[in-house]
């Protein structure tokens, strides 16, 4: 970027606004990955690039909790084993995502440093609502990439200390178009999600505790994997296991390897007398 003279900022470092990605767009936009063209202007299809799901979050009786499994596909190739689809973006949000991975990791770093500028500049946080549309114009951004197959759909999951209490856990979903739909009790993406719906649907109840919330998003997550090839169950072999974080006042909370396997392990082992999982209470 410009500089009037050696170990001077340009003009435009000092010009109204708090959002560091439309400065980005103003001043440096090839600088976006939304901005790249594709090689030769072919569109990519699911067996060249690693796409990731199944991600799902659902609200609880101390705040919210946002999981995802570990798999990451091309075609009928597992990609990845591993990857982690739940990432932290300040003190009170958290983001999954599912779709093309190397543009979503991109996109919750712009994220990260979009909210951490923000905040900066203005001295307090963005609303969980101004979270919300933020992160709706950066997916919007990539429309041209997703209507070329790489598809980036994030879901936000985040806790607001100043809402009415029994109102701080929310959740945001997102189309490719950048809408942003604020969903209620629980919600899930990618291509495993109508099969983890469908399990909150029957588990949910208001008031769970960590546990029980911890439970529903694993079971969840294995009737996605249960029916969908591109969502990873709990890996007992090789120790890998879903990842499962919280968002509650105290902040932002990965749980533990040792406490997630040992809800998977239990989980398992309750499968095995009832492979199709628990029925819902009547």
């Amino acid at each position: 970027m410009g500089h009037e003279s050696a170990g001077r900022l340009g003009a435009e470092f000092f010009a109204p606004g708090s959002s560091f990605t439309e400065f980005v767009h103003a001043h440096r936009p090839e600088l976006l990955a939304s901005r790249s063209a594709l090689p030769g202007g072919a569109g990519p299809s699911h067996d060249r690039f690693p796409h990731g799901t199944t991600v799902l979050a659902l609200t609880y009786a101390d705040g919210v909790m946002i999981a995802g499994d570990r798999r990451a596909t091309m075609g009928n190739l597992i990609a990845q084993r591993d990857l982690e689809k739940v990432h932290p973006t300040d003190d009170h949000t958290a983001v999954a995502f599912a779709g093309t991975v190397g543009l979503a990791i991109d996109l919750i770093k712009l994220y990260q440093v979009e909210l951490t500028h923000f905040e900066k500049i203005e001295g307090i946080p963005m609303t969980l609502d101004a979270k919300a549309n933020r992160l709706a114009a950066m997916v919007r951004e990539n429309l041209g990439q997703a209507m070329q197959g790489l598809v980036v759909v994030p879901l936000l999951a985040g806790y607001e200390p100043s809402a009415p209490e029994g109102r701080r856990g929310r959740i945001f979903a997102f189309d490719v178009t950048g809408g942003p739909y604020e969903k209620g009790d629980f919600t899930a993406e990618g291509s495993g999600s109508p099969y983890a719906r469908s399990a909150l649907k029957k588990l949910y109840h208001d008031g769970m505790s960590r546990r029980e919330a911890a439970l529903a998003a694993l079971q969840a997550l294995y009737d996605a994997a249960d029916d969908d090839s591109a969502t990873g169950g709990p890996d007992l072999s090789r120790r890998i296991f879903p990842i499962v974080s919280v968002i509650t006042e105290d902040g932002y909370e990965r749980l533990s390897e040792h406490e997630t396997e040992e809800l998977s392990r239990e989980m398992v082992a309750q499968r095995e007398n009832r492979p199709d999982g628990p029925v819902a209470a009547v």
